[in-house]
């Protein structure tokens, strides 16, 4: 804007008096031109009705790759998955007395095999699926909801009446997904169809089942956003036939599984390798695939020592367990076996508690609490966002509806050549629902999937991954 005042000042040094009487009208000679102008372009145009302003919505917040940084929040560095001291008090509390306990419970009953008795109170596989469904009901409290899913089994002929055992833990929120943590319970000898002699089955399944009722009792102490179920499956050595039975009933429903962890000859013994092997069926888009990488990566801050190898396939080979029934059904589930199996005792009546180490399925135990506490208590699964390419090469926008609970987002963008999560983005609450991605690059294919955040780091499972990229 130009000073008249410092025009005059300026321009009156070494002027003679018309000069400086021509400045001094200069104001008032430009105010008339103006105001000639004004009318001139009135008189050419129409009168112009108000408008009203059009609000300009907030740019996206925008994420640079480049800087790995959300650039329109600096504090939301601080804003990650993180160990949550009270699911962190439930880890600490497994009991390794209790896993023993529920081990020689089970093996106590001779034969948990699918034919074997079922009136007496103390032998067969009656006597075992009495005493898990009291179990539930015990370490519950009242907060579990015990119930059994009845199927006839009918097996070369030899018919019988089979119970899975399903302990409900309800969610107090109200997305409708379910997490699934399960076992089988029955035993069998090296004889299918043997329901007569010994078979102790400790580590082939009441391993499992010991666990199974070990994170029921902690979990069913809290109240989660997300309902969990605990289900002894019954008839798996036959074939899956529990599972599949339920799991049919189930979809039937209408039920919505989002996450479904198997415990399948999970009690270790001293000596081998202090991992966990996850089995999950590929590709590594699949929704198995997606179980496995939660699980590695929410067990690698709770148990670091305690590693989860991933193996792209459905089973060990020739074999097969209850989770095969959930993924036939389009639901992601994985099968967690011990790290190296001793083969030459399963189904037999060496299979005994003695040969179990403790330590390690308290951690199997410990792997679980942890994950399914993170799942059920996190927000909802989000559904995926919509993924907009921009003009600049290796940008996007994401845009979706953000979750009230959600106090951030935690966003992946996974390289198509690499199984894991890559360095998460991190979006707080307040810019959620329409971000900006610049600096990916622009040769490079991602899958994209998101995952919400609470004020403990709770981690929600992602949402289905969408692929971008040349």
């Amino acid at each position: 804007m130009i000073d008249f005042e410092d025009v005059k000042e300026e321009a009156a040094p070494g002027r003679g008096p018309r000069s400086r009487a021509l400045l001094r009208r200069l104001p008032l000679l430009l105010l008339l031109v103006v105001l000639l102008s004004n009318s001139a372009c009135a008189l050419l145009s129409p009168p112009q009705l108000p408008t009203i302003p059009t609000p300009i919505p907030p740019p996206p917040a925008a994420i640079d790759f480049d800087t790995l940084e959300l650039v329109t929040n600096p504090n939301s560095s601080t804003l990650s998955p993180a160990i949550d001291p009270d699911i962190l008090t439930l880890v600490n509390n497994v009991s390794r007395q209790q896993l023993f306990g529920y081990v020689q419970t089970l093996e106590g009953f001779g034969t948990r095999h699918s034919l074997s008795e079922t009136q007496r109170p103390d032998f067969g596989v009656g006597a075992a699926r009495t005493w898990i469904s009291d179990e539930f009901n015990r370490v519950g409290g009242g907060r579990l909801q015990v119930t059994t899913d009845d199927f006839t089994l009918n097996y070369n002929g030899l018919v019988s009446s089979q119970q899975n055992i399903v302990a409900t833990l309800p969610g107090i929120g109200t997305y409708p997904g379910v997490i699934v943590l399960a076992a089988h319970y029955d035993s069998r000898n090296l004889d299918i169809a043997d329901g007569f002699s010994l078979a102790p089955g400790a580590n082939d399944n009441a391993s499992g089942v010991a666990a199974l009722i070990e994170a029921a009792r902690l979990l069913s102490s809290r109240s989660w956003n997300q309902t969990i179920m605990f289900i002894a499956f019954a008839s798996e050595e036959q074939g899956t036939h529990g599972s599949f039975h339920f799991v049919q009933q189930a979809m039937l429903g209408g039920q919505q599984f989002d996450a479904v962890f198997n415990m399948d000859i999970v009690g270790g013994r001293p000596g081998i390798p202090q991992s966990l092997r996850i089995f999950a069926l590929g590709p590594d888009t699949s929704p198995s695939s997606q179980v496995a990488r939660y699980l590695r990566y929410v067990g690698g801050m709770y148990m670091p020592t305690f590693p989860v190898d991933i193996q792209q396939t459905l089973d060990r080979e020739g074999r097969y367990s209850d989770h095969r029934e959930f993924i036939n059904a389009g639901v992601g589930a994985v099968r967690m076996t011990e790290s190296v199996e001793d083969v030459d005792v399963q189904h037999t009546s060496r299979d005994t508690s003695d040969r179990l180490d403790y330590d390690y399925l308290a951690k199997v135990t410990q792997l679980n609490v942890a994950t399914i506490a993170s799942l059920a208590g996190a927000p909802g699964r989000p559904a995926a966002p919509t993924i907009t390419q921009m003009a600049d090469p290796g940008a996007y926008l994401l845009t979706w509806s953000p979750d009230p609970q959600a106090t951030g987002y935690a966003l992946s963008f996974r390289p198509v050549d690499s199984y894991d999560y890559p360095l998460f983005q991190f979006v707080n609450a307040a810019d959620a629902g329409n971000v900006a991605i610049t600096g990916l690059n622009p040769a490079q294919r991602y899958y994209v999937s998101m995952g919400a955040l609470d004020a403990n780091g709770r981690l929600s499972f992602f949402s289905e991954e969408t692929l971008i990229g040349p």
